[in-house]
């Protein structure tokens, strides 16, 4: 399920075009060329990947907590409900989910950071631009984070936010450089299919949690504990 996470973000980076393409093609040092223009826009990018690391350690922790209390299959339930209410509930307040989470106030802020460091002439300021980039309230972003809840330990979840990060990498980086060749028609395409793999990501999750029996899409899940557990449900009587 890790892999997830990059493939989310691949076939998904179409979106993160619409929302986050704007301050990629707007960050400084557009008229700069040579090595300088290039690692600018790595750093950008790469700051991007580290705030989702970092959500995705919280996210691990979150679940990790869970996992403990032996609740593996009902954590990832939750995940693959989470997902699902997140396609459902921006549709379903028309706009005001923002304000309900709380996440306009998050916005305000960031945007303010983000305007300072766009005035600042170097490539730390670049890094920090990504990293602020990351916190932007993002409906994509959520989705992959409640994914990130059911994978094992935080470790993992940071590397399940890492995959996601990568996957929207390529489209991202080739923005930062020019993203005039991307018609705004193409990226509507693709927009329109994050929903459909959102919910694809939701069911997996779920028929992952319910342990069906099925090889790889949703094995069993067998509790194990430091005391020998045997079961019988077929014991000859005496």
């Amino acid at each position: 399920m890790v892999w997830a996470g990059f493939l989310f973000g691949l076939v998904g980076s179409f979106h993160c075009v619409g929302m986050c393409g704007p301050v990629a093609m707007a960050l400084p040092f557009g008229g700069s060329s040579g090595w300088r223009y290039y690692t600018g826009r790595l750093l950008y990018n790469g700051g991007r990947l580290t705030t989702y690391m970092l959500l995705g350690a919280l996210a691990g922790a979150f679940g990790q907590s869970l996992q403990m209390a032996g609740l593996q299959q009902v954590v990832s339930i939750i995940s693959g409900v989470l997902i699902l209410l997140l396609l459902v509930l921006p549709a379903a307040t028309k706009g005001k989910a923002s304000r309900i989470m709380g996440t306009d106030i998050l916005m305000m802020w960031v945007r303010r950071k983000l305007g300072y460091f766009f005035k600042q002439n170097s490539l730390g300021a670049l890094f920090m631009v990504g990293i602020l980039n990351g916190l932007l309230p993002c409906g994509f972003v959520y989705i992959a984070l409640a994914g990130a809840i059911s994978v094992p330990g935080m470790g993992g979840a940071m590397l399940y936010m890492l995959l996601f990060g990568l996957g929207t990498f390529p489209l991202m980086f080739l923005v930062s450089l020019s993203g005039k060749f991307i018609s705004l028609k193409l990226r509507s395409s693709f927009n329109r299919l994050v929903p459909y793999i959102g919910m694809t990501l939701a069911v997996l999750f779920i028929m992952r949690g319910l342990g069906l029996g099925i090889p790889y899409l949703s094995p069993k899940i067998v509790q194990t504990a430091h005391h020998k557990t045997e079961i019988t449900c077929c014991s000859k009587p005496k």
